[in-house]
């Protein structure tokens, strides 16, 4: 993978170099973990007071493992898989709720958040992979988060928290990486940062500026480019944040970040190794520019917020998709999206500390998303067929866009029975609607035609503008949850959650198929789905805070679970509802503090999902059978240890090693859509797969230098399996063993 891969894991207090060195400086005595606060509850608390399952970062955990995406935040979160087959293109799977690793025309069972604006989006449309640096905070939240953050939850949220202005000190950084891959590949990371007060007390200017230029270790034989999938990744932020009086705050941030990678990192084993064969790169380039004006009002005993945001995210998603037939014939698609959303949240919260803690929140999210489906052939398929009567190489234009709007009420009460005993409910109540609007094009008889050897003119047959059926819902989530402190520093907590996915429309709702007119018309759409999750959990602080444990045990019901399917004769994609599910797990994190100079952890999670109710109508659609295994692993697990040590006088040494196992798990459901008795060709299992990393650096005051090396066993296991046929070139692995040297330098 291409960033960095330290798979250590830890919810309460991962490995951060200033806390080792405070700790080490007060005195072997007082030597104890970093107390993490959160404000997953829209609240800043103890992560220890928290109901929820949480995996928090600073900026500092992630400065030191050298985690610039998201590979690196799901080796680090119990339960969490990243179903990665390149760069922006990806979805996390959270406790097993997923159908397979790709979910096309789906959203997302992990909604996504940089600050109040949700990225996450659809399964077959680009997702940016962020820049991480100079973030205030990353939360990873696990189990359905849908009284706070809405449909996209299901399974949970990851919300990556930008860092303000501090506004009376200057302050600068530099952080570069420079890595080789093995076969050749350079990587090399440069990132910076500028603080500066305007008026003190009253006004500051936050800068941040990045770059990456990762060379790829992928070769694509059909366009005859070594290391094709490099990514260039650039952009930065500024934030400008004014308080004029000790109430009122006014944040706005304006960032870009352009990522481009040149081609998929996903290969063909039976090419030879991190081979690939396509006629032209795949393209999965996403452009985000974010605009964010957000208000803070301090009344006496409450916080009230206001957040405003505007994002355009234009996209290409271009790939070869001559695998549907084989190779037979030319047979592509390049389209281009272009997303424009307007977000606008408003709560107020009180301070902790009373009898009652709350929160009560209004929520309004208008997107339009506009989409060009360019199908092609190429010109030198077309003259050597002798196919005439296209106007290029295009020969199906369609121009779609779709409009989605979500509007909810929130609120969440806490009641404190006593200093060890508290009560929580939460409610959402959401209204959301989607349509999608076809407004024209052509198509032609080029796959019956190319198929079948027939030249000859093509008749270009307009496609008439149409207004797609509006989906609907208005549903309620809730929480219920029991906490418990039998002496101060365990926490226990019994939580009821529910959680719902917006329904979704086809957007070739109604189209029959050109190469078989008997195959299934494409239906018009999937309805929302439905997640029960019941969750027991303890966190606790031991040795006066030299170890911290988190458990946490849970069992989902799914319902009318959405899935993706495919028409069997052109692979049209389509959404469509199937029985029920079952995922069932338990999640561990522990770490410790031994001596003053060594933390060590160890983390994991069990789970079994599988399919608990099926139709044979339902079967015959989608793929699955009964029992069906989700798409994820039974078993993942990371270990890892820290050690601090004298250079000089002046300077400390710090060594880490961590260890990562991954359990493999199904592509997808085992048969063909539309054939129930058939197996489906691009089923599989991905490999059992383990990743070692060491990382060697030294504290010289304000300069750290890292020495650091991924993927030590220079595992090749294949992580990622893609579940629909028409990629000829359809697995993900890791990247190749990287050596680097990181710099960081704070002024």
């Amino acid at each position: 993978m291409a960033s960095g891969l330290l798979a250590s894991a830890s919810a309460v207090a991962l490995f951060v170099l200033p806390t080792i060195a405070a700790a080490q400086a007060s005195g072997e005595g007082n030597a104890q973990l970093e107390e993490i606060i959160v404000s997953a509850t829209r609240r800043s608390e103890r992560l220890q007071d928290v109901p929820l399952s949480i995996t928090a970062f600073s900026q500092d955990d992630l400065t030191a493992k050298g985690i610039v995406g998201y590979e690196g935040l799901a080796r680090e979160t119990p339960g969490i898989v990243l179903n990665k087959p390149t760069a922006n293109f990806n979805n996390f799977t959270a406790r097993g709720i997923a159908t397979n690793g790709y979910g096309a025309n789906l959203q997302n069972t992990v909604a996504i958040y940089i600050d109040e604006l949700p990225i996450s989006t659809i399964g077959n449309t680009t997702v940016l992979d962020p820049n991480l640096f100079d973030v205030e905070r990353i939360e990873f939240l696990r189990g359905p988060q849908g009284t706070l953050f809405g449909s996209g939850s299901l399974s949970g949220a990851l919300r990556i928290l930008t860092k303000s202005p501090d506004l009376n000190a200057f302050d600068a950084a530099v952080m570069t990486d420079t890595g080789v891959t093995d076969g050749g590949g350079l990587r090399q990371r440069y990132n910076g940062m500028l603080n500066t007060p305007l008026v003190d007390d009253k006004l500051a200017l936050r800068l941040v500026g990045f770059y990456r230029d990762e060379e790829g270790y992928v070769d694509n034989i059909g366009t005859g480019i070594k290391d094709s999938n490099t990514l260039i990744d650039w952009g930065g932020r500024a934030i400008l944040l004014w308080k004029p009086t000790d109430a009122l705050s006014v944040r706005v941030l304006a960032s870009y970040e352009d990522s481009t990678p040149k081609d998929s990192a996903l290969i063909d084993p039976r090419l030879g190794d991190f081979k690939r064969n396509s006629d032209r790169p795949d393209l999965f380039v996403g452009e985000l520019t974010t605009f964010n004006a957000t208000i803070e009002y301090q009344f006496d005993g409450a916080l009230l917020t206001s957040s405003s945001t505007y994002s355009t995210f234009d996209q290409k998603f271009f790939v070869d998709l001559a695998g549907t037939f084989n190779s037979a014939i030319a047979f592509g698609l390049d389209a281009y999206a272009y997303q424009d959303t307007f977000v606008e949240e408003l709560r107020l919260a009180s301070e902790g500390g009373g009898k009652f803690d709350w929160v009560i929140g209004g929520f309004f999210l208008d997107r339009r998303l506009d989409v060009d489906y360019f199908y092609r052939s190429s010109p030198e398929f077309l003259a050597a067929r002798g196919i005439t009567g296209l106007p290029d190489e295009y020969y199906q234009r369609q121009y779609n866009h779709t409009l989605s709007h979500e509007i909810a009420g929130f609120g969440e009460l806490t009641y404190h029975v006593n200093d060890r005993f508290w009560l929580t409910a939460g409610l959402r109540y959401a209204s959301l609607d989607s349509r999608a609007y076809v407004e024209g094009g052509y198509n032609s008889a080029y796959l019956t035609n190319a198929l079948l050897g027939i030249s000859g003119p093509l008749a270009m047959i307009p496609i008439a503008p149409v207004k797609g059926v509006k989906a609907q819902e208005r549903r309620p989530s809730y929480k219920l949850s029991a906490s418990f402190q039998p002496i101060p520093e365990v926490t226990t907590y019994a939580t009821v959650s529910t959680g719902f996915r917006a329904p979704v429309v086809n957007g070739f709702a109604g189209r029959a198929s050109l190469v078989d007119p008997n195959d299934l018309i494409i239906p018009n759409g999937a309805a929302t789905d439905k997640l029960q999750n019941y969750e027991l959990g303890m966190k606790a602080t031991w040795f006066g805070g030299r170890l911290t444990s988190n458990l946490a045990a849970y069992l989902i019901d799914w319902s009318d679970i959405q899935v993706q399917a495919n028409r069997v004769s052109d692979s049209v994609q389509f959404a469509t509802n199937i029985g029920e599910a079952r995922s069932k797990g338990l999640e561990f994190e522990i770490v410790a503090l031994p001596v003053r100079d060594l933390q060590i952890g160890v983390s994991g999670s069990f789970n079994r999902a599988h399919v608990t109710k099926l139709t044979p109508q339902e079967a015959a659609i989608s793929g699955a059978v009964p029992d069906a295994r989700l798409a994820a692993p039974k078993f993942q697990g990371a270990a890892y240890l820290n050690y601090g040590f004298d250079v000089t006088d002046s300077a400390r040494g710090f060594f880490s090693a961590a260890f990562q196992h991954v359990d493999s798990f199904p592509s997808s459901f085992p048969r063909v859509p539309g054939a129930p008795n058939q197996t489906l060709a691009t089923y599989g299992y991905t490999d059992s797969y383990s990743n070692v990393n060491l990382t060697l650096g030294a504290i010289f005051g304000k300069l750290i230098v890292t020495t650091y090396v991924e993927n030590l066993l220079n595992d090749d296991s294949v992580t990622y399996i893609h579940p629909e046929a028409f990629l000829a070139n359809r697995f993900g692995t890791m990247r190749p063993r990287t050596i680097g040297l990181r710099i960081n330098y704070d002024l």
